[in-house]
């Protein structure tokens, strides 16, 4: 009877070791299964922060590249006003007076010439152009495309309105340079002050070219289509 018992007893300990040992793998099972989804969770949480950070900098970088296409569209948009003589504009240049000769006309003299006209103008433009002028004004007129200089009897219009002696002309550039082309022997101010026309040049640092104020007019002109088509 006695080893019955000692058998059962021995029977159940071995039993219970074997679920023990069961108890413990699942466990442990049960365990790595939870740090398994633990990391799971953790990586889907890591990558629905990485992709809401990308999604918020690709948002940034739109906003951004917008931003600088407007800026820069504004940036060419001034830059061709600018040109169009459409602004005021600043910088170093020459201012040049220009009078009447105040020379007494001689008998049998034409007075016209001791008298500033359309082309005596036009010369001095011209040469400051060629000098590399970047904006020009005479009389607070500034000269465009489509500005006309032309006598209107004893006085000279310039866009339309009509002045009298003396011009101011204003020419931003540089003034070195710009005060050569008028100069230079044989020039535009050389043939003036020999029918005694008062001409006076100033080198300045910083003069002002007031805008373009006309209309202008394009009645016939139309712009021509990429690849050609009008």
């Amino acid at each position: 009877m006695l080893k019955q018992g000692r058998w059962a007893i021995a029977a159940v300990s071995m039993l219970l070791g074997v679920m023990l040992v069961g108890q413990y793998k699942m466990t442990q099972s049960i365990a790595e299964s939870n740090i398994h989804l633990q990391r799971t969770g953790d990586l889907a949480r890591e990558l629905t922060a990485a992709e809401k950070e990308r999604d918020e900098l690709r948002q940034q970088l739109e906003a951004i590249q917008k931003n600088d296409a407007t800026a820069s569209t504004v940036s060419d948009i001034n830059l061709l006003k600018q040109r169009a003589g459409l602004t005021d504009v600043t910088g170093p240049g020459v201012v040049i007076t220009i009078n009447d000769s105040k020379i007494p006309v001689k008998d049998n003299e034409n007075p016209n010439l001791y008298l500033i006209h359309d082309e005596d103008l036009l010369r001095v433009l011209n040469e400051l152009r060629a000098g590399g002028a970047e904006a020009i004004s005479v009389n607070d007129q500034r000269l465009v495309g489509t500005s006309e200089i032309r006598c209107a009897g004893p006085t000279v219009m310039v866009n339309g309105k009509v002045f009298a002696p003396p011009f101011v002309i204003k020419a931003i550039g540089d003034p070195k340079t710009l005060s050569a082309a008028l100069t230079m022997r044989g020039g535009v101010v050389e043939s003036l002050k020999y029918w005694g026309i008062e001409l006076k040049i100033q080198k300045e640092d910083n003069i002002v070219v007031p805008a373009f104020t006309g209309t202008f007019k394009e009645e016939h002109v139309k712009a021509i289509k990429q690849g050609g088509d009008n």
